[in-house]
């Protein structure tokens, strides 16, 4: 113990420093968070991971296992680890997410921290804490942060093989990528290219170079894979089936539904006539039009793009500076392969972007770090400058929000100038190179900060953004005199739309207390309490209930599982009672049933009766052997 209080107060600018950068951003993920929403669809998928090992390994989307969710369940084991713990709440869904980010700020914080001392620490952990899409996604249980922190943690490890041009640190880091994999799949593997480009500007032998690729490569593939072998060669009769497919393979879900299927925004063929190379696809609507343009919208720009200037500024500058050649193109390549990426997806939630911000903040707390390091701390006026201005041509773009913080941050600009003309360019005292890094800061970071701590006015279940409420639609009406508050009646195009923002299916939280009461007072020996069409609609039951709830086609209903067959089968042997048809199966993109989905409807409606006893508008059908 002793010797602890001995390191703290050897280091204690930094621990304090670093300390309360953690709470502060504790305070802004977590503050009211029980008090928030929650998606609905995911918070489901916690509860039935958390009924058994089985449903925890596999992702199970419902209670009795019977199909997965349409990812690799990286992102929802802690949240289901929650669930099990503490019970089912908007707290203990939400809450792993908002841990998860803090664990982020603070790991850049140290990454930076070993590149440039205290001062850059702090200024890439607050980079990342004022990034407005950071936060949003941070108070929700959307499932992207655990993400966010393996990339971080991958980031501090490659930071430290190229260091000291380490093939552990190296292979630490491929480590952490295959981690990421298991949180978001092939988004994470975008960081190799940049890993691979930059490991052949270290000073080693070309030799050893490749050889390193190559060992730190293939343990990450290897282990990216793990969770996909294990599923593959598990017979399908023994596990769920695996949602967003046609052909129940998880090398499918994750390189075609997930991979290619983004990149695509073409139709999906009706799941009985599928060939065996077809897969599915999915494309968000919320991201606006692909193109190299896309980051400026206005769906995005206000979620990610503050500090994009800055960044291509900051490369510029490492490079004319000299400092760590390998390092800077890694960050650099890192950079454009994530811009390029988000840039060319077809369609995608607006908190894809998040991931840029890692490689965003710490090239720009680098170029900080150098700038006092070689008492050049007007180059920090090359940073700030941009940023300035084009926070105050965003104000144009989100007319009547926050439009007046663009003249402070151009103050504190000012501030800043005022400060590196009173320390000169050769100031040796540290406390003035503090206050220049965090004057610059400060004028960098003002409005996206705004943005953040806002996002806890207006909470999104659905679509996490900052900013307007509109752009959780993805869209903006610039109505002037918003004041950063929620406001207008807007239904997203492809969710169900409601007036007044409220959401649809199973993305928010629904009332069915008339219902569930009807369905457990009715239930008798089923084995499922109710069976719907699409997870969305399943969702609210499962959460309320805990019980086993069937989804018939997995996320948007569009899953060919079960097969009517099966259906007809586990109504034959008394599992099967209530058959919810309300809503008509229609997930978050508004379509209907197709193939199998279409043909279970018309069973139901041809040999079960709708029950007259069931609260007004339910379209329940009871298809119990006793009718």
């Amino acid at each position: 113990m002793t010797e602890l209080i001995a390191r703290f107060k050897t280091n204690r600018s930094w621990n304090l420093s670093v300390i309360s950068l953690g709470v502060i951003s504790g305070v802004l993920y977590l503050f009211n968070l029980a008090g928030g929403q929650r998606s609905e669809y995911y918070a489901s998928i916690a509860v039935s991971m958390s009924k058994s090992f089985s449903n925890f390994f596999f992702g199970a989307l419902d209670g009795a296992g019977n199909l997965t969710l349409d990812k690799i369940p990286g992102s929802y084991w802690m949240p289901a680890i929650f669930v099990k713990l503490f019970g089912m709440s908007t707290w203990s869904v939400n809450a792993p997410n908002a841990i998860a980010t803090v664990g982020l700020v603070l790991v850049m914080a140290f990454t930076a921290k070993r590149l440039f001392g205290n001062t850059a620490g702090i200024i890439a952990g607050v980079l990342i804490a004022a990034t407005p899409i950071i936060t949003a996604v941070a108070r929700s249980n959307q499932p992207e942060t655990f993400f966010l922190l393996m990339l971080g943690l991958a980031l501090n490890r490659a930071v430290a093989a190229f260091q000291a041009n380490s093939r552990r640190s190296l292979i630490a880091a491929g480590a952490w990528i295959a981690a990421a994999f298991h949180m978001y799949m092939i988004e994470a593997w975008a960081v190799w290219p940049a890993l691979i480009i930059a490991w052949f500007f270290t000073e080693q032998k070309l030799l050893k170079k490749v050889t390193d690729l190559a060992i730190a490569g293939s343990i990450s593939l290897a282990l990216s894979l793990v969770w996909i072998v294990t599923v593959w060669l598990i017979p399908a009769s023994n596990r769920p089936y695996i949602g967003g497919t046609y052909h129940n393979n998880p090398w499918e879900m994750v390189f075609g539904y997930n991979a290619l299927g983004r990149f695509s925004a073409t139709s999906e063929a009706n799941s009985t006539t599928v060939t065996g190379l077809d897969y599915r696809t999915f494309t968000p609507p919320f991201g606006g039009t692909a193109g190299i343009g896309r980051m400026f919208n206005n769906q995005v720009a206000g979620q990610i793009s503050w500090l994009i200037p800055a960044t291509v500024v900051a490369i510029i500058l490492l490079i004319w500076m000299k400092q760590n050649r390998a390092l800077t193109i890694f960050l650099g390549s890192w950079f454009a392969v994530f811009f390029a990426m988000f840039s060319a997806v077809a369609g995608m939630h607006q908190f894809y972007v998040s991931s840029l911000a890692i490689p965003m903040a710490l090239l720009i707390a680098m170029a900080i770090g150098a700038a006092l390091r070689v008492n050049k701390p007007w180059l920090l006026l090359l940073l700030a400058a941009p940023t300035v201005i084009w926070s105050a041509g965003m104000s144009q773009l989100y007319p009547g929000y926050f439009t007046s913080l663009p003249y402070v941050q151009a103050g504190l600009l000012v501030v800043a100038i005022g400060l590196i003309l009173f320390a000169g360019e050769n100031a040796q005292k540290n406390w003035q190179k503090v206050l220049v890094a965090f004057s610059v800061t400060a004028a960098m970071t003002l409005t996206p900060l705004a943005w953040s701590v806002d996002v806890t006015n207006h909470p999104s279940s659905i679509n996490p953004a900052a900013g307007p409420t509109e752009l959780q639609f993805g869209g903006f009406a610039g109505r002037p005199g918003m004041g950063g508050r929620p406001g207008g009646n807007f239904g997203g195009p492809g969710m169900g739309g409601r007036p007044g923002g409220a959401p649809a299916g199973g993305f928010g939280q629904q009332d069915n207390t008339a219902l569930l009461k009807y369905l457990q007072t009715n239930r008798g020996e089923f084995k499922y309490l109710l069976v719907t069409f699409g997870a969305q609609t399943a969702a609210s039951f499962t959460t309320a209930t805990g019980d086993n709830i069937l989804p018939i086609g997995g996320f948007d209903g569009q899953d060919p599982s079960p097969t009517l067959a099966q259906f007809k089968k586990m109504v034959k042997a008394g599992e099967i009672k209530f058959v919810l048809m309300g809503g008509q199966g229609r997930g978050p993109g508004g379509q209907t049933q197709t193939g199998v989905g279409s043909q279970i409807q018309n069973w139901v409606t041809s040999n079960c009766k709708v029950d007259v006893n069931a609260p007004t508008g339910a379209g329940l059908y009871d298809c119990s052997p006793s009718y």
